[in-house]
């Protein structure tokens, strides 16, 4: 187990003042860079202990912010916020954009070698983002199978994997199937993994709060996911020693 350090970091985005987690591994070398998208509640305490999972691993890793340092526990707010940013990509894309900029900025990191995952609402960010020609090495999105506008997934220019839970009914299986035809269409390099039995946000433990209908955790495919997730990274985006 590597040293770990952590700071919150704050910046402008979305007409919000953002606080994203910032982890970084032990030394003082460059090393390669993960942004991490969280679900639609924002960015809590799941998404800090992912950052610090990867900076074990070696990376650079910044956990962003959607809801400019608010938690939204109730599925109500979250999905009244939530919603709008999702039907607007250009909205989704100036949130990733800054977040990426302030991890592009950071001294640890080496630009040049960038990934970027998330879950949910993240990870619409994160495919957004590659629809924006981000010059990125991976994208990671887990139950966040969102389509593009027509085109503009040509510019993605990095391998995209994707997860889901085959129940989820937020990303119900026209959904899937639309977004991989996107995706081929565009000729990328693509991998869909759906996890069987699994609800929408199977990878996130059970909160103390209300949640959504179809929701529920699936803790061995959470597991998987996640170490899915880090083959992923270490195939794009190898930490060398």
């Amino acid at each position: 187990m590597t040293t770990v350090t952590t700071r919150a970091v704050e910046y402008p985005a979305d007409g919000l003042t953002m606080t994203g987690h910032l982890a970084l591994p032990a030394g003082t070398g460059r090393r390669p860079a993960v942004l991490i998208g969280p679900e639609g509640m924002g960015l809590g305490p799941v998404e800090r202990r992912r950052a610090e999972a990867l900076a074990e691993l070696g990376y650079v890793a910044l956990a962003f912010d959607l809801h400019g340092g608010r938690y939204l526990a109730d599925p109500g707010e979250m999905l009244a916020r939530c919603m709008p940013l999702l039907a607007d990509p250009d909205r989704m894309r100036d949130v990733g954009r800054a977040a990426l900029d302030v991890l592009r900025a950071e001294p640890r990191t080496d630009p040049a070698r960038v990934a970027a995952i998330g879950y949910g609402t993240g990870g619409a960010v994160a495919l957004e983002l590659g629809r924006d020609g981000a010059d990125l090495r991976a994208i990671a999105t887990v139950n966040g199978l969102i389509t593009g506008r027509p085109g503009e997934a040509a510019r993605i220019r990095c391998p995209v994997w994707a997860g889901v839970g085959s129940e989820d009914p937020i990303m119900p299986p026209a959904q899937r199937e639309a977004f991989t035809a996107e995706m081929q269409d565009a000729g990328v390099d693509w991998r869909l993994t759906v996890y069987g039995g699994a609800l929408h946000a199977f990878h996130h433990p059970p909160v103390d709060h209300a949640a959504p209908p179809g929701v529920g955790h699936h803790p061995r495919h959470a597991r998987r996911a996640w170490r899915d997730v880090v083959d992923l990274l270490d195939e794009c985006l190898p930490v060398t020693p």
